[in-house]
């Protein structure tokens, strides 16, 4: 066998997600991104047009060809964006304890009325119901009630402009997740073959549903948790997605700031229970958009973040538009690596395995973490159809990494985004010697191995069955 000298191994098992944007949008930005660290690509449909992503896309796919590493791919929709209209003069300042009256006029607005331009919204809304405008800057409370507009008075915060955007807390507004643009991009962004779509403003299983409906099998599908009404029914929601988003953002805003690490420990804590992969989002290096460095805080957050056992960390702003892309990637590949090796992480992953399910694909994905502790194996392959056999192992986070093998590059490329998987494109096999012979030169060549080391193989019996994990083999690397 013959070792791969140039072949791209993480140094960790946590994942990189970077947005890509215009700091981020040529061939060779996107390739210095990648060998960086990064692991899978957020196209952000919330700006830019189809053809600037599809021209991305295309750029990753070739990356793909050239390096042999299969590369994630999420188109992350915008969902409703609710906004307020404009003022006369641009912006306007309110007094603490002043009135305004929100109503559907689109005339620009002054200090005593702006537009609401949302029926739905304003019907949904009772007295007493709080808005959130500019990302929580300015706080209104409703205070009177009519068939066409609303009188809000003002609890804190001053200066308001046009189109800022606003939140409705604990209140499940009669939207769908998807709107009429969110539709053309779901289609463009099938049509182009992305691995995941991320779903915006989810506040009920039916959104899912729908979304599901629409996409079937061609993607994997993010739920993006943001709004409080979503963490009311995270059991059922996990249960319907394939991947799950802590999106800080809006959540910082719905819910007290003060809330948000605890809901990022449980969200996490069920999304692995479930062996779902989950991200950590929004605001990880923000201070990176216009800093070489983040502060000492951020890189604690994105500490942390790990230390709680989340598959991946995403960067946004940081390398979508900031002035340091590169750098926000390096920074956050040397704090998960550091993370990793500290002897307390092992120590808090390891207090908690997920409870199993009474099936054999749960035993022997269990087993296999535990096999290959017990012998001190160098890794865990996974040979899968449909990616199942591979989650399983990564919901177990085994202290070595997991080759994932797959015949089909959809489901390799989703499965990248999981903890501890390094993934592989091979083709189909009819045996079970010509698979553990194919791991084993693969977990060599890759550096994964050497020779006289063993891995622990599991797959499903016979091959072609998808989720029917029911072998577990230890092979030596010879």
């Amino acid at each position: 066998m013959q070792r791969k000298e140039d072949v791209i191994r993480r140094n960790r098992k946590t994942k990189i997600v970077a947005t890509l944007g215009p700091a981020s949008a040529t061939p060779e930005m996107i390739k210095a991104l990648f060998l960086a660290g990064v692991d899978v690509f957020r196209l952000n449909f919330s700006h830019g047009k189809h053809e600037g992503h599809g021209e991305k896309l295309a750029i990753i796919r070739a990356l793909e060809q050239e390096t042999g590493r299969p590369i994630g791919i999420i188109a992350d929709l915008q969902g409703p964006k609710l906004r307020i209209g404009t003022f006369k003069n641009g912006s306007v300042t309110l007094e603490k304890g002043a009135r305004i009256r929100l109503d559907l006029d689109e005339t620009p607005g002054d200090e005593t009325r702006v537009c609401l331009p949302h029926p739905e919204v304003m019907a949904a809304l009772d007295k007493g119901a709080d808005v959130l405008l500019d990302d929580g800057k300015v706080h209104l409370r409703v205070v009177e009630r009519t068939n066409d507009h609303l009188v809000a008075e003002v609890i804190a915060g001053h200066k308001l402009s046009d189109h800022k955007g606003f939140n409705i807390p604990n209140v499940v507004l009669p939207l769908s997740a998807l709107t009429e643009k969110d539709r053309e991009d779901l289609a463009y962004a099938l049509s182009i073959g992305v691995d995941f779509v991320a779903l915006s403003f989810v506040q009920r299983p039916e959104d899912v549903i729908e979304a599901r409906h629409l996409i079937g099998d061609k993607a994997s599908i993010i739920i993006k948790l943001e709004k409080p009404s979503a963490i009311e029914c995270l059991d059922e929601l996990i249960s319907l997605t394939d991947a799950v988003m802590v999106a800080r953002g809006d959540l910082g805003v719905e819910i007290p700031p003060e809330a948000v690490p605890g809901v990022q420990k449980r969200i996490i804590t069920m999304a692995r229970a479930a062996g779902k992969p989950v991200i950590v989002a929004t605001q990880m290096l923000e201070s990176m958009i216009s800093a070489p460095t983040p502060t000492r805080a951020e890189a604690s957050d994105v500490a942390n973040a790990v230390f709680d056992g989340t598959d991946a960390v995403m960067l946004s702003a940081e390398s979508a538009s900031g002035e340091y892309p590169l750098e926000a990637v390096s920074i956050m590949d040397r704090i998960l690596i550091r993370v990793e090796g500290d002897e307390l992480y092992r120590t808090t992953l390891d207090a908690h395995h997920p409870r199993l399910l009474s099936t054999a694909a749960d035993a022997i994905s269990s087993a296999a973490r535990q096999v290959a502790e017990t012998i001190d194996a160098v890794a865990i392959a996974t040979y899968t159809e449909n990616g199942s056999t591979t989650l399983r192992a990564a919901r177990e986070r085994p202290p070595v990494p997991i080759l994932a093998l797959s015949p089909k590059p959809e489901i390799a490329r989703r499965v990248v985004l999981s903890y501890g998987v390094h993934c592989h494109i091979v083709e189909s096999f009819h045996s079970l010697d010509a698979m553990v012979e194919n791991a084993c030169k693969i977990a060599f060549r890759d550096g994964l191995a050497d020779v006289g080391e063993r891995i622990v193989i599991t797959a499903g019996v016979p091959f072609g069955t998808p989720g029917s994990t029911n072998l577990l083999r230890i092979a030596w690397v010879e």
